[in-house]
């Protein structure tokens, strides 16, 4: 079993490579409907309030949450990815930072927290709790933190393995090329497929596991909704409402075995 001491630094390899950068400079708009629902529900009271975008990767939330309020600041923690955004958004204060330490911000200093695109599955579960604990600490009371993370009982979740899926086309130049970078992919795919396989790991509510995104170059942590509850809870959160990544519709049970990742709105206790 491979140590998850190396996770961490899996995962950040995989957000600096160019070609991931790229991609995410191209992303625009909400990832899912549950996101948008998610942030729009809370859009109205954070209105002009102060606002911590964790994980901000090349900016596609930076113009979302700019809308809130301009009383915003943006924060990931790959150089690659910080200035992808600030060239992209010249205008708004982004910071090269780790959510497990954000020292650099005093105790309330924000009235909501946003970490998006399940980022915090990125690192280890001691590391996510440090995550958890911080965000607590910099926010106001009563302050709201949203947050979206994978969903471990998600059909095939377990099951994931590289396959081959090709966009047809009648054009033969366009065909070839596709048939090159599926194949390009699938070598690199089944490559890290069976260099991380060692690191799948269960632990009640939550498990570690290769990741189908970046063809399997990531390892990340998938929880139970009971169990990101029970986490929330722990730093010192209350949990309000869930919206599931699939339709937008506000989750009402204690096991959700539909939505992919599922977005979470907790708020400080005032």
């Amino acid at each position: 079993m491979q140590p998850l001491a190396d996770l961490d630094a899996i995962n950040r390899r995989a957000w600096r490579d160019p070609a991931t950068v790229r991609m995410y400079q191209h992303l625009e708009g909400w990832t899912d409907p549950g996101e948008q629902v998610a942030v729009e529900s809370v859009a109205a009271e954070m209105r002009s309030l102060p606002i911590l975008d964790i994980g901000v990767g090349a900016g596609r939330t930076t113009g979302l949450l700019r809308a809130i309020s301009c009383d915003y600041v943006g924060i990931d923690y790959t150089p690659e990815m910080v200035e992808a955004c600030r060239v992209r958004h010249p205008g708004a204060r982004v910071e090269h930072m780790d959510a497990r330490d954000l020292g650099a911000f005093s105790d309330g200093q924000f009235a909501l927290v946003v970490f998006s695109y399940n980022g915090i599955d990125a690192v280890d579960f001691a590391d996510r709790m440090r995550v958890l604990r911080e965000v607590h600490r910099v926010l106001r009371p009563r302050g709201i933190f949203l947050m979206s993370a994978h969903n471990r009982d998600a059909p095939g979740v377990s099951t994931q393995r590289p396959r081959l899926h090709l966009q047809f086309s009648w054009n033969p130049l366009r065909l070839g090329w596709r048939l090159l970078q599926l194949a390009r992919s699938w070598v690199r795919s089944a490559a890290n497929y069976r260099r991380f396989a060692s690191m799948t790991q269960a632990h009640g509510e939550w498990t570690v596991r290769n990741c189908a995104a970046h063809d399997f170059s990531i390892v990340i942590l998938y929880t139970s909704l009971a169990g990101q509850k029970r986490q929330l809870q722990e730093a010192g959160f209350v949990l309000e409402r869930v919206a599931g990544s699939s339709d937008g519709q506000w989750v009402t049970v204690d096991i959700d075995t539909r939505n992919p990742w599922l977005h979470y709105i907790a708020r400080k206790a005032g």
